[in-house]
């Protein structure tokens, strides 16, 4: 079965937690542990969920906060639903049942201007 996996990004919360409500409070701490970043990249860390991260930025920001990675990225997974079918999709083709020739379509003849 098809599984959905998500997560939530929840550095602002941690940051929150800790009485950081700028992302500007954020890049002294980082450049501390070696991570620099301009301005507007840890503007984008803070605020966005962020698709490729730095193992070694996750790591600073556990240290910075006292925490696990686990604080930092909230994982969810659970079945995937399934969808709902057509009324004519209801008996698919079984291709072991139909004949090739069925399901070929006719070749074509080309024929002279005349």
């Amino acid at each position: 079965m098809k599984r959905d996996v998500d997560y939530q990004w929840r550095l602002s919360e941690l940051m929150a937690r800790h009485g950081l409500h700028n992302s500007t409070d954020l890049a002294p701490l980082l450049r501390e542990r070696g991570i620099d970043l301009s301005p507007s990249q840890v503007y984008r860390v803070v605020t966005q969920r962020p698709e490729r991260i730095s193992l070694k930025l996750v790591a600073a920001l556990c240290d910075i906060f006292s925490c696990g990675p686990e604080d930092l990225i909230t994982v969810t997974a659970a079945d995937a639903k399934r969808g709902r079918r057509a009324a004519g999709d209801q008996h698919p083709v079984d291709p072991t049942v139909v004949k090739m020739n069925e399901l070929r379509p006719l070749r074509a003849r080309i024929t002279g201007d005349d």
